[in-house]
């Protein structure tokens, strides 16, 4: 009779199983997730970064924008201000409006939507948005920095300029 024993089954499937587990180890998925999420999260802070650049650089080296459209100013806060709606996050910092235009506003879109983190942000419309990043102006050199502080895998992501 031919044909293969129980043991021998057993054997190469567990040998099989064996090797699938070294190649989950070595391929390690959640670790991939995470840096595919840094990478988003460098991503957006970049985008933004620059979009804010560009919107000083249009304004002459201005700092205060009225952002919201209710005819003040609003400067970019000296300490850490997550960029967010505010009817979602009233200590939150209000940039939409001044990178993405609606139909009569009188500027360019600076990006076509705002970034947000990919696990805890969220973007529909400037009127409801929380990117889950922050953004800070250092009082005495004027310098921006933005920072994703839902980072993972122990990864700093910060910008300034």
């Amino acid at each position: 009779m031919k044909g293969f024993t129980l043991i021998e089954l057993l054997v190469v499937i567990g040998i099989v199983v064996i090797l699938m587990a070294a190649a989950l180890v070595a391929i390690n998925p959640f670790r991939q997730f995470a840096m595919a999420n840094n990478a988003a999260r460098w991503s957006g802070v970049t985008t933004i970064m620059n979009a804010v650049s560009q919107r000083i650089v249009d304004k002459k080296g201005s700092l205060d924008w009225d952002c919201n459209g209710d005819g003040t100013l609003d400067p970019i806060p000296t300490t850490a201000a997550i960029m967010a709606d505010p009817t979602t996050l009233p200590t939150g910092y209000n940039i939409c409006g001044c990178l993405i235009s609606d139909a009569d506003a009188d500027f360019d879109d600076y990006i076509a939507a705002m970034p947000y983190d990919p696990q805890t942000g969220s973007y529909t419309s400037c009127t409801t948005y929380n990117t889950a990043y922050n953004i800070a102006r250092n009082a005495t050199t004027g310098r921006i920095t933005i920072c994703a502080p839902n980072v993972q895998l122990g990864e700093t992501i910060c910008i300034t300029r």
